[in-house]
């Protein structure tokens, strides 16, 4: 969830602007102290005050990331106030990390009530950018009422549970790697009791509800607030449909881009991450100043080219045909072992876009407990790359298992074929996969895999 360091990509876009910045102090109703920076614009404040935003980082990170993006795109300037601060348990900030809940939203809205309370500010017209853990806290924040006049969030989640948890299977390496990204004396304690159910499996109602408390899906049919979603195509954390299924639940002005940032395999920034933030100015002039800039009128969904600063842009999520393959037979993976199956070589390219199925009927023995698909494209030119992967716990028996695959967008070329690797972690089709890491089993665990049916979305 960390905002990589992106000063020399995007201060090429910068416009010159004049601004006062002073670091500032912000005391929560709890003791706890959070380090703000804040940005004025050098001049009189107009009737009414400025228009202000609150940029939010992401989980590890400090306000000094996303002050580059504040600075580089004129958001700080001539135009907005501008308050970035470090989060709770972060940076200079004092108290303990508990994931953007209960506490963390207590603290978005004193951040809130501390800009409308400004003279110099509009209190109507107050919005926010978060980025990953700072985009969780705006999502958060505003289905538990505070006001935010417009927001964008980039590369983040509305449903935890299923980013963390999908199918009821942790993503564990992802998860170890945020987990271990926080200081131990910085995690609240229900953090900590939360992080050690999660991997050994002990509670998983409990994981549930915390990953629920946490999540704005739900709630978010009620919300008419304008909402800029920023997703990336690539994202093992939080795919495409984190943004999509928001997308389509909001009932006010939206605007969804997915682009090439996000979490691994992708970075922050990317070829179109300077189109997409420019975007995203015209977003907050339109909704907090006001300006008939004809952003709202646009084609509301932007899909970035891979690796590209072109764009396509649709009246609506892009429409899939699905492409279907099967294979047949019988074969045994014993722990440690796979199960790889290959198509033949594609005669057109495609984009996959959206989540690939993989239905498998199998038996499990011996205590083997779980069954991780990646889907991967092996080119022409003899690279390998990851198309996406999904996993489900098993149970003794022969079963049909349906796994969903991570959403994402993907362009396989002309001359391909599809790996399908079948085993009990992402390792086992390649060691620095570490999706779902390869805990232990028993000796004698055993699954047999018969008739594997896998199913393609890919744009039309």
């Amino acid at each position: 969830m960390l905002l990589v360091a992106c000063a020399a990509a995007l201060l090429l876009a910068a416009p010159a602007s004049a601004f006062s910045k002073q670091d500032v102090t912000l005391p929560m109703d709890d003791g706890v102290a959070l380090a703000a920076t804040l940005y004025l614009p050098d001049a009189q404040p107009p009737a009414g005050g400025w228009p202000a935003i609150v940029f939010l980082h992401g989980l590890a990170g400090t306000r000094q990331q996303v002050n580059e993006v504040a600075e580089g795109y004129g958001f700080a300037g001539e135009r907005y106030a501008v308050l970035s601060f470090d989060a709770r348990g972060h940076g200079a900030s004092g108290g303990l990390v508990s994931i953007d809940g209960p506490r963390e939203v207590a603290d978005a809205r004193a951040v809130f009530e501390w800009l409308r309370d400004r003279p110099d500010v509009a209190d109507g017209r107050i919005g926010a950018w978060g980025i990953s853990y700072g985009g969780g806290a705006i999502w958060n924040s505003l289905v538990a009422g505070v006001p935010w006049a417009a927001v964008e969030v980039v590369e983040t989640w509305v449903d935890l549970y299923a980013a963390l948890v999908p199918q009821g299977l942790v993503k564990t390496g992802l998860a170890a790697g945020l987990a271990s990204s926080i200081p131990e004396e910085r995690k609240s304690p229900d953090l900590k009791a939360i992080q050690a159910a999660a991997f050994a499996g002990t509670d998983p109602d409990a994981v549930a509800a915390w990953a629920r408390e946490r999540s704005s899906l739900r709630r978010l049919g009620g919300v008419r607030t304008p909402v800029f979603l920023m997703q990336g195509r690539r994202d093992f954390l939080f795919p495409i449909d984190q943004a999509s299924r928001a997308f389509a639940a909001l009932q006010g002005p939206k605007r969804l881009w997915i682009g090439n940032h996000g979490h691994a395999p992708s970075t922050f920034p990317a070829a179109d991450t300077a189109a997409m933030l420019r975007e995203g100015r015209l977003w907050f002039d339109r909704f907090l100043r006001g300006e008939r800039n004809g952003i709202d009128a646009k084609p509301p969904v932007v899909l970035a080219d891979e690796g590209r600063a072109t764009v396509r842009s649709f009246r609506a999520p892009p429409r899939t045909a699905p492409i279907a393959t099967s294979f047949t037979g019988r074969r045994t993976i014993a722990a440690g072992g796979k199960v790889v199956l290959r198509t033949p070589r594609l005669r057109v390219g495609v984009e996959v876009f959206g989540a690939p199925t993989v239905r498998v009927a199998a038996t499990a023995a011996g205590g083997w407990s779980r069954l991780v698909a990646v889907l991967a494209a092996r080119t022409p030119a003899g690279r390998q790359m990851v198309v996406s992967a999904g996993g489900v716990p098993t149970t003794a028996g022969a079963r049909t298992y349906t796994i969903r695959l991570l959403s994402q967008a993907v362009v396989v070329p002309r001359g391909s074929r599809y790996e399908l690797t079948l085993a009990g972690s992402s390792t086992a089709q390649e060691a620095g996969n570490l999706l779902y890491l390869d805990l232990p089993m028993p000796a004698g665990a055993r699954l047999t895999v018969g008739r594997v049916d896998l199913r393609l979305p890919t744009l039309r």
